[in-house]
C-alpha cells in the first residue's frame, strides 16, 4: 500500500471511532466504514490495522487472551443492542420483555404502540428499550409524558431499576429565566400539567432541541373525537410531530381502542401521519397494524423455559343480608331518591340533571356503606345555605371532569362524588329536603354496626386468616369504618391505607378513641409489602402505580364501583409479575340489592363475551380489558342508577336493551381485528432466537479485561472487589477500587447504586471499549482448550440510510467435520466456557504455507455459511456485508516458536 493512499478493504483505527474498514480514499479525507456507519475522516487520525487475512501471515501471532477478549466484547455488544439482555436492571427479564426490545429497535427513528394487557412491566420494557439507545448516545433527549399519579412511579422505577436518572418536571422550575428545556436533557412530566400552555410554557418548550425520543404513558388520553375534536394532550404531542420536535416515539396503553375508530386511528395518525386517516375504515388500516402495534396478554406469556407465568384468577362471591335497622334505612333511601327524581322532573333541564346527578351519587356512595352515605348526607345538611359561587365552583368541576382524558381518574372522581351531595346543596332536591334529611341521618347513625363490614371480618377471622389481605374501596368513609373494624378486631398495627390525599379521618382504633391517620402512598406500600401490617385497605388511588404481589395473593372487594374496568385494574395490582399465585378475589354482594341482580346479568353477559371471542379467535385470551376499554363508563352508570325503577319481571329485557352495544357483534369484530392484526409474542416461534444469557455471561469477560490490565480480582459472595484499571478512569464517577460488585439481579440484596453490573455501567463500558480497540485479530490455543478453528465476522447493512438501533451482529462458524454457524451468544457461550489458563501461550511463528491456505479456506467457507444463512439471523439489514473480525485456531495445525 503506498503509505499516503488508502486502498479500499483496507482495516483502520480512529482515535474517536474505533476500528472501521475503509470505503474510499478522497486525498485528504477518507471514508471508513465504522461499526455505528460512514465517516469521513482526516488522514491524520487513521492508522492503518491488519485484517486477520494480513495476520496470519506475520511471524507472529497475537495474544490469545487479547483476542478472545475482544471477540466477547464484540459478542456481548452485538447480544445487547438486539435484545438488551445485559442491562443492568434489577428485576429479572421476560422473554416477551425482550421480544419487544429487540422489535422496536430493529429500524431507527422508530414509532410503536404497546398495547400490553396490565401488569406486564412496561417499565420495564421501557427501560430495556432505553439502556442501549442511551449508552450508545442513539437517545440524547428523552422526554416520557404519563398520568400525574405515576410520574413518580416511572421516575423512581427508572432510576432503582435501571440506574436512569429522569429530571421530573414542575412548573416552578420553568421561568423565562431557568431555561429548564436547555439545562434538562431527560425529562419526565405530568400529561395533565404540560398539555395546558400557561405562563409561555409551549413556546419555551418549542425553542429548546427537538427529542431524540418521547414515550407517553396511558397514550389512550391522546384522544380526538369526530365531532369535539382532539384533547389538549393530543393537540400537544401533534405539535411535537408536526414541527418535527420528536424523533421516534412509544405510546403505552393497555386500552388502545376506546370504542370508536376515529380516536383509535387519531392516536396511529399521530405514530404515523403518512400512513394512516382517521376519516378512512378501520378494515383498510389492518394489514398496517403489524408494523406499528405491539400486544401481549397474559395468558400467552411465559419464562426462558416456556412456562406461563400467569394463573386464572380464582373468583369467589360472598353474600350477606342487611340487619332490620339497615333495611330500614335504606327503604328510606329509597323512597328518598324516587320523591327527588320526581320533584326533578318538574324542573328546568339544567336544574333537572344538577339533581338528578345528586341522586345518583347518593346512590353510588349508599351501595357502598352506610358510613360513606352519612358523611355525605351531614356534610349536605350543613350546607343547605351554600352560595351562589359555590354552584359555579361546582359546575366547573365537573365540566373538567367530562373530559375524554380525565375520565380515568377514578380516584379524584370517587372525591368529588363524595363532595357533590354536599356542594350542590344551593339546588333543592325535594320539598322540605332538609326534614327527610335529618330523618336519614338520624336512621343512619342508630346503625351501630354494618352487616358487610361484619362479613369481611369474619373471612378474614377464618377463611383468610395468616395471610396478607388487600381490601378495596371507591370511598373514604368506607375506608375509614373498615379500618376501624379491622384495628378494633386485630389491633391498630394489623392495617394501613392507601387514598388520593394520605389522610384517613374519623377512624376509631382499638380503645374507642376517634383519630385522623396519615400515612404516604409509597409508605403504605412498603409496609404492607414487607410484612409489617397484614392489611391495606385502599381507594382507587391504589389502583395503578403501586405493585403489591411480592407476598399478597388475595382481594377482597369491600364494594363494587358502578364500572367492571375499576374491578379489572384493581385485581392488575396483584395479578401481575412476580405473582407466584393464582390470585383470589372475592366481592361481597347482597341478593336483595338491585345492585346485587344487575352485577349478575352483568357478570353472565361478560362471560358470554369471552365465549364469543373464544369461537372467533384461534387462541381465546383474556381480552376484557380491550372490551371495557372500548365502553363508555356512562353506560355502566345509567345502568345501576336507572335499575331501580324497572319492574324485575322486565329487569333482563330493559338490560338486554340497554347493554346493547356492549360486547356486541362490532365489538368482537373489532377485537378481532386488532389482535389478529398487531404483533405480538409467541414462545414457540421465537424461543430459538432469544439469547439464554444472563448477567452472569459478562463476568469471564469482565475478569479477563482487569487481568489483562494486571488487576487482581477478589470473589466473593458479597461480589468481586479490586482496584480500577488507570486506562478506564477517563470520565467522572469513577473511583479507585471497587468492592461488592455483582452480575445479579436480585435487587434486595444490592441495595448500593450501581452494584450490578451491566451493559451501560460505566466500568462495562470502559471494558467494552478497550477490548474493541485492541490491534489483536489472530491466536491459536491448544487443541486441548480448543478442538475446532472459530472464525469471527461482523455482519452490517451496506446501505447507509438505514438508522436502526442494531447497527451490526457478530456471529462465528466453528469450522471443523461439522461445520456450525454460532449466533452472537451461542459464540459467547461457547468462549466463556473455554477453560483457559492463567497463563496462554502467546506467539506463535513459522506458519507453513499449508496451514495459511488451510485457514483462508476456512474463512471463505465460513463467510459462504453465513451467506446461506442470512435469512435464519433474523437481521434488519437490506443489503448485508460480511467482514472477517478474529480467527481462533488449535495449535496443533500450527509449529510453535520454542
Amino acid at each position: 500500500m503506498n503509505e499516503n493512499k488508502f486502498t479500499q478493504g483496507v482495516g483502520v483505527q480512529h482515535t474517536r471511532f474505533g476500528k472501521g474498514s475503509v470505503v474510499l480514499d478522497e486525498g485528504e479525507t477518507v471514508v471508513v466504514r465504522f461499526e455505528h456507519g460512514l465517516e469521513s475522516c482526516e488522514k491524520a487520525d487513521l492508522s492503518q490495522v491488519s485484517t486477520p487475512l494480513q495476520a496470519i501471515s506475520d511471524s507472529e501471532w497475537h495474544s490469545p487472551l487479547k483476542v478472545i477478549t475482544l471477540i466477547q466484547a464484540e459478542a456481548i455488544q452485538s447480544i445487547n443492542d438486539a435484545w438488551g439482555v445485559f442491562s443492568p436492571s434489577r428485576i429479572a427479564l421476560l422473554p416477551h420483555q425482550l421480544w419487544v426490545c429487540r422489535q422496536v429497535q430493529e429500524e431507527w427513528p422508530t414509532r410503536w404502540l404497546i398495547a400490553d394487557d396490565v401488569g406486564l412491566g412496561k417499565t420495564i420494557e421501557a427501560g430495556l428499550i432505553l439502556w442501549p439507545l442511551l449508552a450508545k448516545e442513539r437517545v440524547k433527549r428523552l422526554l416520557i409524558l404519563a398520568p400525574a399519579s405515576l410520574v413518580e412511579q416511572w421516575q423512581d422505577r427508572l432510576g432503582t431499576m435501571f440506574d436512569i436518572r429522569i429530571a421530573q418536571y414542575s412548573p416552578e422550575a420553568d421561568t423565562e429565566r431557568s431555561g429548564f428545556w436547555q439545562t434538562h436533557n431527560q425529562v419526565i412530566a405530568s400529561l395533565n400539567t404540560l398539555r395546558l400552555d400557561r405562563n409561555g410554557r409551549h413556546e419555551r418548550l418549542f425553542e429548546g432541541d427537538p427529542w431524540d425520543l418521547l414515550i407517553v404513558d396511558e397514550a389512550h388520553h391522546l384522544n380526538a373525537d369526530e365531532k369535539s375534536g382532539p384533547t389538549l394532550g393530543y393537540k400537544l404531542v401533534q405539535q411535537l410531530v408536526e414541527d418535527e420536535h420528536v424523533k421516534s416515539m412509544f405510546f403505552f396503553t393497555g386500552t388502545p381502542h376506546r370504542g370508536k375508530n376515529y380516536g383509535f386511528l387519531s392516536l396511529l395518525r399521530l405514530l404515523h401521519p403518512d400512513r394512516f386517516n382517521p376519516h378512512e375504515s378501520l378494515h383498510e388500516h389492518l394489514p398496517k397494524l403489524r408494523d406499528v402495534m405491539i400486544r401481549n396478554n397474559k395468558q400467552n406469556v411465559t419464562d426462558l423455559k416456556g412456562r406461563r407465568l400467569f394463573h386464572e384468577p380464582i373468583v369467589k362471591s360472598e353474600t350477606y343480608c342487611y340487619s332490620k335497622a339497615e333495611t330500614g334505612f335504606y327503604e328510606m333511601l329509597t323512597d328518598f331518591i324516587a320523591t327527588g327524581k320526581a320533584y326533578a322532573s318538574t324542573l328546568s333541564s339544567n336544574d333537572q340533571r344538577t339533581v338528578m346527578l345528586v341522586l345518583i351519587t347518593m346512590q353510588k356512595l349508599a351501595s357502598s356503606s352506610v358510613a360513606a352515605i352519612r358523611r355525605a348526607l351531614k356534610g349536605r345538611l350543613a350546607r343547605l345555605d351554600a352560595t351562589t359561587d359555590e354552584l359555579k365552583d361546582l359546575k366547573a368541576r365537573l365540566s373538567a371532569y367530562e373530559a375524554p382524558e380525565m375520565q380515568e381518574n377514578f380516584d379524584e372522581l370517587n372525591q368529588l362524588d363524595e363532595k357533590i351531595a354536599a356542594l350542590s346543596a344551593f339546588l333543592r332536591l325535594m320539598k322540605n329536603e332538609a326534614t327527610r334529611i335529618r330523618q336519614l341521618v338520624y336512621a343512619a347513625e342508630t346503625i351501630r354496626t354494618e352487616t358487610k363490614i361484619l362479613k369481611i371480618i369474619d373471612l378474614l377471622a377464618t377463611q383468610y386468616s395468616n395471610r396478607p389481605v388487600l381490601l378495596f374501596t371507591e370511598y373514604k368513609a368506607t375506608q375509614s369504618l373498615m379500618l376501624s373494624s379491622l384495628m378494633q378486631k386485630f389491633g391498630d398495627n394489623c392495617v394501613t391505607f392507601i387514598n388520593g390525599d394520605d389522610r384517613a379521618e374519623e377512624v376509631i382504633d382499638s380503645t374507642g378513641s376517634v383519630q385522623t391517620l396519615y400515612e404516604k402512598r409509597e409508605t403504605a406500600a412498603n409496609k404492607f409489602n414487607s410484612g409489617e401490617v397484614q392489611y391495606l385497605v385502599s381507594t382507587e388511588a391504589g389502583g395503578e402505580g403501586i405493585d403489591l404481589q411480592g407476598r399478597c395473593y388475595t382481594l377482597i372487594h369491600v364494594d363494587l364501583p358502578w364500572n367492571p374496568m375499576r374491578l379489572h385494574q384493581r385485581v392488575g395490582r396483584l395479578n401481575r409479575y412476580g405473582q407466584t399465585r393464582a390470585v383470589e378475589v372475592v366481592s361481597l354482594r347482597n341478593p336483595d340489592t338491585i345492585e346485587s341482580r344487575i352485577w349478575e346479568i352483568l357478570n353472565s353477559k361478560i362471560h358470554n363475551i369471552n365465549l364469543a371471542l373464544g369461537q372467533v379467535m384461534d387462541e381465546p385470551e383474556d381480552l376484557l380489558q380491550l372490551v371495557l376499554g372500548m365502553t363508555p363508563p356512562t353506560m355502566f352508570r345509567d345502568l345501576f342508577s336507572s335499575a331501580s325503577d324497572v319492574s324485575e319481571d322486565s329487569l333482563a329485557d330493559w338490560f338486554d336493551e340497554k347493554t346493547a352495544q356492549f360486547g356486541g357483534e362490532d365489538v368482537i369484530n373489532v377485537v378481532q381485528d386488532l389482535v389478529g392484526n398487531c404483533n405480538k409474542f409467541d414462545f414457540q416461534q421465537v424461543s430459538s432466537q432469544i439469547p439464554p444469557l444472563d448477567l452472569p455471561g459478562l463476568q469471564p469477560f469482565f475478569v479477563s479485561m482487569l487481568r489483562l490490565n494486571n488487576r487482581r480480582v477478589e470473589a466473593a459472595t458479597q461480589g468481586i472487589t479490586f482496584k480500577t484499571p488507570e486506562p478506564w478512569r477517563t470520565e467522572p464517577g469513577i473511583r479507585a477500587s471497587y468492592s461488592g460488585l455483582v452480575f445479579d439481579r436480585e435487587a434486595s440484596r444490592h441495595e448500593t447504586p450501581g452494584a450490578v453490573l451491566g451493559v451501560g455501567h460505566k466500568l462495562i463500558n470502559q471494558a467494552l471499549q478497550q477490548a474493541k480497540d485492541f490491534d489483536v485479530s489472530v491466536a491459536s490455543l491448544s487443541a486441548k482448550i480448543l478442538s475446532y478453528p472459530i472464525i469471527v465476522y461482523r455482519i452490517q447493512d451496506r446501505l447507509t440510510s438505514q438508522e436502526g438501533a442494531i447497527q451490526s451482529m457478530t456471529v462465528g462458524v466453528e469450522y471443523g467435520e461439522n461445520t456450525r454457524l454460532l449466533k452472537d451468544w451461542e459464540l459467547l457461550q461457547r468462549l466463556n466456557q473455554l477453560n483457559l489458563p492463567r497463563q496462554l501461550y502467546s506467539e506463535v511463528s513459522s506458519v507453513t504455507p499449508k496451514t495459511t491456505d488451510k485457514i483462508c479456506n476456512a474463512v471463505e467457507h465460513g463467510n459462504v455459511r453465513i451467506k446461506e444463512n442470512l435469512e435464519t439471523l433474523n437481521l434488519p439489514f437490506r443489503r448485508p456485508i460480511i467482514e472477517t473480525l478474529a480467527i481462533l485456531w488449535p495449535m496443533d495445525d500450527v509449529e510453535k516458536n520454542c
